[in-house]
């Protein structure tokens, strides 16, 4: 793909996918393929290995790679493969080639967990990491509020291979502004705050949106970006009310189980233990028993 297509591609439902394991603390690789699969089968086009809903930061660099070998496996030709990196340059630059040479058309660069980051310093970080893989798609993840229209421009100056942008700041409003100042048609927008948020942020220009319910129940996500993409906001909250339980679950207590409901309800479905590594931890008797209760009203099988 060339990067206008790659901007083209990334304007749907961007699906994270999470990552199953066994009682002995290791990838499920057949449960991964699994649920990759399931994704794909349900008209999933766009897949990101490696993101948060994949427990990222408490992945080895061996399974981060591990991760990415059997999503490339997994998926048609016709999808886009996104891997998310991240940590220190060095680091993300060679998990970003890494990911390059198994068929990703782009990475996800993760905000970075430095504490002290300026708004120069994270122009620069993303630079070096963009033009070390100047044949590679990059996508900034971006949960900083002080990072402005300039410095997406001024990133994109001097990497034209930043095409898209992960806004996960819960503030449309801000949203609009730093969209419009940077360009709603030199970046692909996704709103990063999955399907609560899209509606709003599709509203203001965002095209794409990330989920990781997207792995329980395919086709509520697709249809809320159908009639998002066709501007039929009425049918896209018919979708966001039926969601909103599920989703406002993750968001509680400051999300502390985000990744874990998605792994509930998948066990619960049949694929794979709902274990989480720390610093997540498993979800109660009473939040499971609220899984449940969603994914019959859903009709999910």
């Amino acid at each position: 793909m060339n990067f206008d297509e790659i901007r083209a591609g990334l304007a749907d439902v961007v699906a994270i996918t999470p990552t199953p394991f066994t009682a002995e603390n290791t990838i499920d690789e057949p449960v991964f393929e699994r649920i990759v699969g399931r994704m794909v089968d349900g008209g999933v086009r766009v897949l990101t290995v490696n993101g948060n809903t994949g427990e990222f930061y408490t992945l080895t660099p061996t399974e981060i790679h591990t991760l990415v070998d059997l999503t490339a496996a997994a998926v048609p030709e016709r999808s886009l493969l996104v891997a998310g990196v991240g940590f220190d340059v060095a680091t993300a630059v060679d998990s970003a080639r890494y990911a390059t040479a198994r068929g990703a058309a782009a990475v996800m660069v993760h905000q970075p967990v430095h504490p002290y980051v300026s708004r120069r310093g994270w122009v620069e970080y993303h630079r070096a990491i963009a033009t070390a893989v100047p044949e590679t798609a990059v996508i900034p993840y971006v949960r900083n509020s002080r990072i402005t229209a300039d410095d997406f421009s001024e990133l994109a100056d001097a990497a034209p291979n930043v095409v898209g942008v992960k806004y996960a700041l819960p503030d449309p409003a801000k949203f609009a502004a730093v969209a419009r100042g940077a360009g709603l048609d030199r970046f692909t927008w996704i709103a990063g705050l999955a399907e609560l948020s899209a509606p709003s942020y599709a509203s203001a220009g965002a095209t794409g949106f990330t989920s990781g319910l997207v792995a329980v129940a395919p086709e509520l996500s697709l249809r809320m970006h159908r009639a998002l993409a066709a501007a039929d906001f009425p049918a896209a909250m018919e979708v966001w009310d039926a969601i909103r339980d599920f989703e406002h679950l993750r968001a509680a207590r400051d999300n502390a189980d985000n990744v874990s409901v998605v792994k509930e309800a998948l066990h619960q479905l049949g694929y794979g233990r709902a274990d989480v590594r720390p610093p997540a931890s498993r979800l109660d008797a009473d939040a499971r028993g609220a899984v449940e209760k969603i994914l019959a009203a859903w009709g999910v099988r």
